[in-house]
């Protein structure tokens, strides 16, 4: 299964705009160069209140995510 690495810093006042509905999705350029465009919602769980922070595993399957977790 195909995936990337994604290196995530976002503190939380970037992520105001999501909470008040002016925004729905996030713009992350992957390590290898590839830009994803990933629905903001599949970041709160990882959501702490300085924001989302670290390096995450994005695997994906006919353009649509499967998982993503954090790595360690």
């Amino acid at each position: 299964m195909p995936n990337l690495v994604l290196d995530i810093a976002l503190p939380a006042d970037r992520l105001l705009a999501v909470y008040q509905g002016r925004a729905n999705r996030i713009l992350i350029k992957s390590r290898e160069g590839t830009r994803v465009s990933l629905p903001a919602h599949h970041l709160r769980p990882f959501l702490t209140s300085a924001g989302v922070f670290g390096s995450f595993e994005l695997q994906f399957a006919d353009g649509r995510l499967v998982s993503l977790r954090r790595l360690e």
